[in-house]
């Protein structure tokens, strides 16, 4: 009673007092000692025990576990196998996660093979920490096996592998198995509804994530703050801010992450002052930010150009909040910098950092260098990013673009063969559309729709009236050195421009056209896109990797810095 409620102190003045103390009274003292983070006294007593039972080695490694020493726990858990300890479904369970919180596969892996030994393979909780592991391991496909061989499954089992779709990408699956789960009469929580609404969101599906959000209320899950959170910031990475919004005052009880989804929900949409004013809101509440609502509120003052005022958070977090920065908070301080043109600051920034910035901090710097024109710093940039990951083409990239600009055309070919020397790959940009339940994926010059044809004589069309409203090609976007009007065609048929097309043929009128781009949309796309907003008089949302651009009547909410 007194370990549970804290009493710490308490619990072991009655233990000492204890004149003959049994296996119970050690494992329930130790398990205290854990439950109060104090890991050495409870080993020290855990080593000094006269007898041992399986129940004391199950407790000191779920209790390693729960304060994060995973090795250690994985160590206990081999230590207690030497001893020749019988495990349970629960020592089986704690192990597994402790493999999962240090990525550590080889060990998870002989674990399983030593289960599949004993009667434990077809236990639920097992299985289900199998998957967990697996999945936290980054490793779907064993997740996917173990899941089809377990012969028995329940919320936790499905949630699971819901879950481990959705932290390693495959939100689609995600999606597939919530709707299996429930085609097998196995009823969400909280967790798992929150979970699939947040796969949703990565993949911009407002019409399945506002269903989920009618299931929520059906069901009465919405009154779970992890249910609101998940779709608050649905609504915010789909652009529906007001959504988000009006959900976020509907909120009985809100805590910090559902402040810091709107937050972040408001700067990738590139409202600097709607941001800071919920931030300021959210201080005056006496709610306090953690270094995600920080990075949500400089990344908004970068996306505004607002300098001194992200100069003002960053040492607001430091030293009014002792936020120790990490690496994305300085890449936000990088990309402030460098959006504003402020080249050389951000280079000066960079030399005083305690740690040299990481690969997007670097990309950062070089793509702002591209649109700046800079090539000094650009070069600086990219030779830092090529020596600390040499497979990465942004360096390579980025800096074609600046040579290409400049029409040093000798260079951009001497870098395409550093390029292909070193087996470095472009990652490819693609946008895609949903449509009727069916997302619709394009790629650059891409003729593998059904509706190819029609699409392209969309384009033409479009093309011809934007020309004669004023529109420019920027042939600086084309990285290769061939005929005005290949590069004009290469522009053309860029994947947004394809997939806008799609949604203008397809979209009925009156309804918003969204597109997502894995990719940042290029300065081409982004002028071309105002000039198709106006002339079409529709409204076109474009979700790229860095944030929304809201298109409409030949303006984007970003008023053009981004």
């Amino acid at each position: 009673m007194y370990a549970k409620t804290g009493f710490i102190n308490d619990a072991n003045r009655i233990f000492e007092e204890i004149p003959e103390k049994n296996i119970v009274v050690y494992n329930t003292m130790i398990t205290g000692l854990l439950r109060c983070r104090f890991i050495v006294e409870a080993e020290q007593l855990f080593d000094n025990m006269p007898e041992k039972d399986s129940i004391s080695w199950t407790t000191i490694i779920t209790g390693l576990t729960q304060n994060g020493l995973f090795k250690e726990a994985v160590d206990k858990f081999k230590e207690m196998g030497i001893e020749g300890f019988c495990m349970d479904q629960f020592t089986f369970g704690s192990v597994l996660t402790a493999c999962g919180g240090f990525l550590a596969l080889d060990e998870g892996k002989q674990i399983h093979a030593y289960i599949i030994r004993t009667d434990y393979q077809d236990n639920i909780f097992v299985g289900s920490a199998l998957l967990d592991m697996y999945c936290k391991c980054r490793n779907v496909k064993y997740a996917e096996a173990v899941f089809r061989k377990m012969r028995h499954k329940n919320v936790i089992s499905w949630t699971a592998m819901l879950v481990g779709y959705g932290q390693n990408g495959y939100s689609e699956e995600a999606v597939r198995i919530f709707c299996d789960m429930q085609r097998n009469e196995i009823h969400p929580d909280d967790f798992t509804l929150g979970s699939v609404i947040s796969s949703c969101a990565n993949l911009a599906s407002l019409e399945e994530g506002a269903q989920f959000h009618g299931q929520a209320l059906a069901s009465g899950l919405i009154c779970f703050v992890t249910v609101s959170n998940a779709l608050i910031t649905l609504y915010g990475k789909c652009g529906s801010l007001e959504h988000a919004h009006q959900l976020f005052h509907e909120m009985k009880i809100r805590d910090e992450v559902s402040w810091t989804a709107l937050v972040s929900g408001y700067a990738q949409f590139g409202k600097a002052n709607e941001t800071i004013s919920l931030f300021e809101t959210m201080l005056a509440h006496g709610i306090v930010p953690d270094g995600v609502t920080f990075v949500g509120v400089l990344s908004a003052c970068s996306r505004a150009g607002l300098v001194e005022k992200g100069y003002h958070y960053f040492e607001c977090m430091v030293k009014e909040h002792r936020i120790t920065p990490i690496p994305d908070h300085y890449t936000c301080m990088i990309d402030l910098l460098s959006r504003a043109g402020r080249l050389e600051e951000a280079k000066n920034f960079i030399n005083q950092m305690p740690f040299s910035p990481d690969a997007i901090g670097w990309a950062t710097l070089l793509s702002s260098c591209r649109l700046n024109g800079n090539l000094e710093i650009g070069k600086w940039a990219a030779e830092s990013l090529h020596k600390l990951e040499p497979q990465n083409p942004a360096s390579y990239i980025l800096l074609s673009s600046i040579y290409a600009a400049k029409g040093k055309w000798d260079d951009v070919a001497k870098l395409r063969k550093g390029m292909r020397e070193m087996g470095v790959k472009k990652e490819p940009g693609h946008s895609w559309i949903k449509y009727k339940n069916k997302v619709h994926i394009f790629s650059a010059d891409d003729r593998s729709s059904p509706f190819s044809d029609q699409i392209y004589a969309k384009l033409e069309s479009l093309y011809l009236k934007m020309i004669e409203e004023g529109y420019v090609p920027d042939m600086s976007f084309v990285l290769h050195d061939v005929e005005k009007s290949e590069k004009i065609k290469m522009l053309n048929h860029h994947s947004e421009k394809l997939a806008i097309a799609f949604g203008l043929l397809f979209i009925p009128d009156g309804l918003q056209i969204r597109v997502v781009k894995n990719l940042r949309v290029c300065g081409d796309c982004h002028n071309a896109t105002k000039y198709i907003s106006r002339i079409t008089q529709r409204e076109i949302l474009v979700r790229d990797a860095v944030r929304f651009h809201l298109f409409k009547d030949g303006v984007c909410s970003c008023g053009d810095f981004w």
